[in-house]
């Protein structure tokens, strides 16, 4: 039997941009889609530069954590049933193991898994510029049904806060899992701090 609440993969590597791992997760709470969390060892230490949760608040977003050296947790076996996975963000080397499938940590297994399943995987790659070894990396996940979904910030939305721009990211990112975010600004819709206007921007 399908488990009673859909379950959401979010992995959080060393990358820049932890912001939108923790944006995820919450939005994820309010959605009731039961969260699996797994932060690497560099995506720890990327929370104490770009945060000021603690590990202990930043695992407390999550349903269930996980010992990023642990590859024999649940989200490593396909038999565990998901929605699919989000790294959030997903640094190079994490892309790298992906694409190669040497998969030696838990966050890049459970990212495999997700592939071999044919379950959605999204990557928020951040990393720029790119030399052709990125480009060659992110073919690969591609190729393999994932999705390379970089952070790219929307102006038509006429963000106001960095919470917008982070807000209207993580919404198009959920739009990949048939998920509808709170905070969602469409094309043709009027943003939510202007109710009854609608934006000029290009699409």
């Amino acid at each position: 039997m399908p488990p009673a609440r859909r379950r959401m993969i979010v992995g959080i590597s060393g990358a820049t941009g932890i912001i939108y791992g923790v944006r995820l997760l919450e939005v994820l709470r309010r959605l009731d889609v039961e969260t699996h969390l797994v932060v690497s060892r560099a995506g720890d230490l990327t929370r104490t530069h770009e945060t000021d949760l603690t590990a202990a608040e930043l695992r407390a977003l999550a349903d269930v954590t996980y010992n990023p050296a642990d590859v024999g947790a649940a989200i490593a076996s396909g038999s565990f049933r998901t929605m699919g996975m989000v790294v959030a963000p997903c640094s190079i080397r994490t892309l790298s193991e992906i694409a190669t499938g040497v998969t030696g940590a838990l966050l890049s297994r459970a990212a495999d898994v997700c592939l071999k399943e044919r379950r959605r995987l999204v990557l928020m790659v951040r990393e720029t510029p790119l030399h052709a070894g990125h480009l060659k990396s992110m073919l690969a996940v591609t190729e393999a049904g994932g999705v390379i979904a970089p952070p790219v910030p929307a102006f038509y939305t006429r963000p106001r806060t960095l919470e917008d721009v982070v807000d209207h990211t993580v919404a198009r990112v959920l739009d990949l899992f048939d998920l509808e975010s709170p905070s969602a600004t469409r094309w043709g819709e009027p943003p939510a701090h202007e109710a009854g206007a609608a934006p000029d921007g290009p699409a």
